[in-house]
């Protein structure tokens, strides 16, 4: 049995015991998170929502609460000698998913 939920402004298809890493959410290590927006439900056959499948939720456990990997942003034009080199690095939370 899988699922599409949205959070964060993206769709993500997750299945019971996937470990999923997700825009930040407030929430701390160990507690539990209910995504609300379902998407689909699907198993032998699929279920899709208009918009969202009403009555259905994804429950998932926090498991750690982060930064990403340093994305680095260059910019350069040519002939004027203009260089910009600029990092970022994008919080995250990871989150196992418990039940559908």
């Amino acid at each position: 049995m899988y699922a599409i939920i949205e959070t964060g402004g993206k769709q993500y298809k997750v299945q019971v015991g996937d470990v999923v890493k997700i825009e930040k959410l407030e929430c701390n290590v160990g507690d539990k998170v209910t995504f609300d927006k379902v998407l689909a439900i699907g198993d032998s056959e699929v279920t899709l929502g208009t918009p969202t499948v009403s009555g259905k939720t994804v429950t998932a456990t926090c498991t750690k609460q982060a930064k990403d990997k340093k994305v680095i942003v260059y910019k350069y034009k040519r002939k004027s000698g203009y260089h910009k080199k600029n990092g970022h690095r994008q919080y995250f939370t990871e989150v196992k998913i418990d039940a559908i």
